[in-house]
């Protein structure tokens, strides 16, 4: 891959993740609204699914314009369109100036010659260490944890783990097996106990850990982007939200206990030392933040006890995914760079040159170059 295709697939990854928390916002706002509100187990499954496309629609794209479409539609040659039909207000050289930006930017990046380009790449290269670092400093922690923890027992190929280290419970897993992690405090309230090894095993059933890999190590390209950070909230939110509204559903659980289970769990967090405790890829019963925030806590428990809607509308999701699924899609197209020269851009080339060669004359007029164009030109008449 090129220098440029790189860039280009790099800033279409972040512009994509952009948007389709764009759009997923503004499909939560909607579904608030509607019976479908507090439906989070088919929201957490459409969510994870539009995670995946998000990150593979770059070599998606890459796929459909060298095998299906060279030249697919795109916002460039739509706009250029508009702007012959007279519906901009803007000089043909500005217009032209800023339709090119991205391409002149990339191309600056790729040379490295600005000394703007230069630092621009020193401070992503350098967070982008950071982050990984970050990331594989948390990833040892964790490994050293699973190490010196103790095996309890094993339930259906998931290593139940009794840990010294930790406050709260948490599951994860490595390339071969999958591991829950308990506090030894936890084998002193048998009741607490079955309730956290339900929620814990609950995720694995949600493929939870998975999709906490795939948004972790997505970090290190995406660490400067606000989008990344609304985006990993939203599906962390909507995983617990599932997790417990699924246990809520199974016949002869104490709602009440959970609940208490979970504020307990809450203040065990919330004793964790603030720096240095990191220790990801993982899931937890309670994660650190909520200690922060008492309102994840509150939503959680409202979650639980609200009225769970009968998730039988798969003709409501199927629309509302196949919606959202075309939306990134047509975005991803719509970003794709112009083709060759088309019969629209050489028009808009023209309206440049006409404008340059009417800014240099010093004999007669300004000519606009538009109506030359379409024809409302006309010339003086002889004395």
């Amino acid at each position: 891959m090129t220098a440029d295709a790189f860039l280009n697939s790099y800033i279409d990854l972040n512009l994509l993740v952009l948007a389709g928390t764009l759009l997923w916002l503004s499909t939560r706002k909607l579904l608030s609204r509607t019976r479908l509100a507090h439906a989070y187990r088919a929201q957490l499954r459409l969510m994870n699914f539009l995670t995946i496309l998000l990150v593979l629609s770059p070599f998606l794209m890459i796929a459909f314009t060298r095998y299906v479409m060279a030249h697919p539609p795109n916002l460039s040659d739509l706009l250029v369109a508009q702007y012959l039909q007279g519906n901009v207000n803007m000089s043909a050289a500005s217009f032209e100036t800023l339709l090119g930006l991205r391409e002149d930017t990339v191309r600056q990046l790729a040379t490295q010659q600005a000394l703007w380009t230069k630092a621009l790449a020193a401070t992503l290269a350098l967070g982008a260490l950071i982050v990984t670092l970050h990331l594989l400093l948390s990833v040892w922690r964790l490994a050293l944890v699973l190490r010196r923890a103790h095996l309890w027992k094993s339930i259906n190929g998931v290593q139940i783990l009794i840990s010294d280290e930790t406050r709260v419970a948490y599951s994860t897993r490595d390339l071969w097996r999958r591991y829950v992690v308990l506090p030894a405090a936890l084998l002193q309230s048998p009741k607490d106990l079955q309730l956290t090894l339900a929620h814990e095993m609950q995720h694995f059933r949600q493929r939870d850990i998975e999709c906490e890999f795939l948004i972790e190590f997505l970090r290190p390209l995406l660490f400067w982007n606000p989008a990344y950070y609304l985006w990993r909230r939203e599906i962390r939110k909507l995983r617990e939200f599932a997790c417990d509204q699924a246990l809520s559903q199974r016949t002869g659980l104490d709602l009440r206990a959970y609940c208490e289970c979970l504020i307990r769990a809450c203040g065990l967090a919330a004793q964790e030392p603030v720096y240095f405790v990191r220790r990801s890829p993982t899931v937890a019963l309670v994660d650190r933040r909520e200690t922060r925030n008492g309102s994840n806590l509150h939503q959680r428990i409202v979650a639980l006890t609200s009225e769970i809607p009968e998730e039988q509308a798969p003709a409501s999701w199927a629309a509302i995914s196949g919606l959202l699924i075309l939306m990134i899609i047509a975005t991803a197209m719509l970003m794709q760079r112009p083709g060759d020269w088309s019969h629209d851009r050489l028009m808009l080339s023209t309206i440049v040159n006409l404008e340059r060669m009417a800014e240099r004359s010093s004999a007669g007029p300004a000519v606009d170059a538009v109506s030359i164009l379409q024809g409302s030109f006309l010339p003086s008449s002889s004395q």
